[in-house]
């Protein structure tokens, strides 16, 4: 069979690629603006990229058009559609797919799903489920939304029962507007945590849950939901109605708690001790992260110990909070946070870690949430830890000098990446850290900032 993917490059879609060509499928795919880690990952697969959506394309005739969310139906301000491919594809009735349904009847029948969902720490809790589960000897499948440093791929068919998923409650697609979740099916599926996002699809916190809802009513009874017990809101989605087993983890009063620092910690189920991790990861998110895999791999018959022990050798995926280099004394991290909330997460976590050397926290606000101003009032409360702050107000509809006003002289804003680039290097120094926070490409600013630092040949 011969798939075509549109918006190929996006972290879910690409690993849908990588799953449909280990599976023996011809895989083509376009997508405009490509950026590691998913065009790496794609070129080393001897996948062939088309830049744009140009409707020539339409003369591959694939078998099946899989159609990512990114495309849409919209016009540019000349009247011509922004994606003339599924213009010709809807004009030719030929046969097209979103991912998850794709994923769903070619790779998901038949298996135990394990879903994480939430709205943070979906990526790093559900490679942590992968990881506990392959040191299990269990051979999972898996997709994850980037690239997981234990396996080096963001996707693979797996050889057992298990396939673990990240499950975003994002749309589906433009012809889909169910969350891409309710096609997987889960057996068992994490609520890791919950709060308002997606503006551009949600209108209030409400309608998100109704989604984890729908979520919940295709868990069978057989099945198990993981839950955060700290989540206020998510105690109202199973309020709701929950027809499965619920293991909750995270509060005083949970299932499974954790007792000692985030990066050594005791793993307790009901009281009782059942291992311990020690690692690099810092961060109480990622404590609870890790509890939330332990709950879900003990459901597929791992114990809390089996997967504490794997925990210890657990790598992070890319860009959640990756160290690319250490240059003059200058550390740079790459971080995929982009809500204010993860944001706060990831700086209090580098803050425990450093203690009182500086952080720069160099930002931008991508997320379609963040471009409508949804909770840019929260961007002070989420840059906190930082000593220094840069935000990058490219293509915002806003000014970002409002809401960062109550941070003083410790906030800048760049309108280019240039200019970002230059107000980083005049302020840092020897012994600082530099953590540069974006869910796209970010224009290349952390290679760009790695080779400035570096001193001339």
């Amino acid at each position: 069979m011969h798939i075509h993917i549109l918006g190929i490059c996006g972290t879910f879609m690409g690993g849908v690629a990588a799953l449909a060509r280990e599976a023996g499928h011809k895989v083509t795919g376009c997508d405009t603006g490509v950026y590691p880690p998913m065009s790496d990952q794609l070129q080393a697969l001897g996948i062939e990229l088309i830049e744009g959506y140009g409707a020539e394309q339409v003369a591959l005739k694939p078998d099946v058009w899989v159609v990512g969310n990114v495309v849409s139906r919209a016009r540019a301000p000349d009247g011509q559609p922004r994606y003339p491919l599924m213009e010709a594809i809807l004009d030719n009735g030929a046969r097209y797919a979103s991912g998850p349904q794709w994923l769903a009847e070619n790779v998901l029948q038949g298996r135990h799903v394990l879903a994480v969902a939430g709205t943070h720490g979906k990526t790093t809790t559900t490679s942590m489920l992968a990881w506990i589960l392959q040191h299990a000897g269990r051979q999972p499948g898996f997709l994850v939304g980037g690239v997981p440093l234990n396996f080096g791929v963001s996707a693979r068919t797996g050889a057992g029962a298990a396939f673990v998923i990240e499950a975003d409650e994002y749309d589906t697609a433009f012809f889909d507007k169910r969350s891409k979740f309710v096609h997987y099916r889960p057996r068992t599926a994490v609520l890791n945590n919950h709060e308002f996002d997606h503006a551009d699809i949600f209108d209030d916190l409400a309608a998100i849950e109704r989604q984890f809802h729908h979520l919940m009513r295709i868990v069978p009874a057989s099945g198990r939901v993981v839950v955060n017990g700290l989540e206020e809101s998510l105690a109202r989605v199973l309020h709701q109605g929950c027809w499965s087993e619920v293991r909750s983890f995270g509060a005083a009063v949970s299932d499974f708690t954790a007792e000692g620092e985030p990066d050594a910690f005791t793993v307790l189920e009901r009281g009782r001790t059942m291992g311990r991790v020690e690692w690099n990861l810092s961060g109480l998110h990622n404590q609870l992260n890790a509890l939330a895999a332990i709950a879900a791999a003990q459901h597929v018959g791992v114990s809390p110990g089996a997967s504490a022990a794997a925990l210890c050798e657990f790598r992070n995926a890319k860009r959640r909070m990756e160290l690319l280099g250490v240059v003059d004394g200058v550390t740079v991290y790459d971080d995929f946070a982009h809500h204010p909330s993860a944001i706060r997460t990831t700086l209090d976590g580098l803050r425990r870690k450093v203690g009182k050397q500086r952080i720069l926290a160099v930002f931008e606000p991508r997320s379609n949430t963040m471009k409508l101003g949804a909770m840019k009032s929260q961007l002070p409360w989420s840059l906190a830890q930082a000593d220094l702050v840069f935000c990058h107000s490219g293509a915002l509809g806003w000014d970002p000098h409002e809401p960062l006003s109550p941070l003083g002289d410790r906030a800048s804003v760049a309108a280019s990446i240039p200019e970002l680039l230059q107000q980083v290097l005049a302020a840092v120094r020897p012994g600082d850290h530099v953590v540069c926070m974006s869910n796209g490409g970010f224009g290349g600013v952390h290679a760009k900032l790695l080779a400035a630092l570096a001193p001339p040949v």
